[in-house]
């Protein structure tokens, strides 16, 4: 082999080092979306039994229209992993005691006045643009499956540009309250910023921002939710988490025939 071939040679073989070492750093550093979803579920919700207060306030052209304050006792189910809950209404007084049992796929509204449990939907509206499965504790990465994760910036609740991840991720099954949702999930933090939610004709239903991070069970989790209507932006419901804490979560409690004899702490 002459000497200029041999030189010729050396620099392909260096050119394709090259390409495989950027090949190979790209494919490290090519991010799963689903790990990227389980991480965020992480960030919202703790991985043990515990309890909150959530309060609802409904705003109609940038006047509160009506409230709502629940207490939320979850645990996840130690077969699915998914999150069961036992919802208790304390405000408004008309409403206090009420109970809506979510349990597998399965919700129950249950009212102490008739006794009588009824079966729900996740989609039903609980106040404003809150639906029972906006209340309820979810793992997302449980119920959907995200598809694709690409950088791009976005606007958080409080008009700060975040560099995130954004989800597409897609229902596993029917059960799931929303047929498909994009989200924004914050590169290093993995702090959900941003979501919208779509129906499966690909209407917007609603968007959501996840404001107010605080120090809530060793983790920096957020304690504000704005919901906004996909068609009147001007119908806000704010959902404020407040009291987390870990606590037992009995059995008992996530059961449909105990509902009659639960009785408030």
């Amino acid at each position: 082999m002459s000497k200029e071939n041999t030189i010729m040679s050396s620099k392909i073989f260096s050119l394709l080092v090259l390409f495989a070492a950027i090949f190979c750093n790209f494919a490290q550093a090519a991010p799963d979306p689903q790990s990227i979803l389980m991480a965020s579920d992480s960030v919202r919700n703790p991985n043990y039994p515990f309890g909150l207060t959530n309060t609802l306030i409904e705003y109609r052209n940038g006047q509160q229209t009506d409230s709502s304050t629940l207490v939320i006792y979850s645990r996840a189910d130690a077969r699915s992993g998914q999150f069961r809950s036992l919802i208790r209404y304390v405000a408004p007084a008309r409403d206090a005691n009420k109970l809506i049992l979510y349990s597998g796929k399965d919700l129950w509204f249950y009212d102490p006045s008739s006794k009588a449990s009824v079966r729900m939907s996740p989609q039903q509206r609980l106040l404003g643009q809150a639906s029972n499965g906006d209340v309820v504790t979810v793992n997302f990465a449980l119920d959907y499956i995200a598809q694709s994760a690409v950088e791009e910036d976005v606007v958080d609740g409080d008009r700060k540009n975040r560099h995130c991840y954004k989800l597409e991720i897609k229902q596993r099954t029917p059960d799931a309250t929303y047929d498909h949702i994009s989200m924004w999930v914050e590169q290093g933090s993995n702090r959900p910023v941003k979501a919208s939610f779509f129906s499966d004709s690909g209407k917007l239903l609603k968007k959501t921002y996840y404001r107010r991070y605080e120090m809530q069970l060793g983790v920096e989790r957020p304690t504000e939710m704005i919901i906004i209507d996909g068609l009147d932006p001007k119908w806000v419901t704010v959902m404020r988490f407040s009291d987390m804490t870990k606590r037992d979560v009995p059995e008992l409690w996530l059961q449909r025939d105990y509902l009659p004899r639960f009785k408030p702490e």
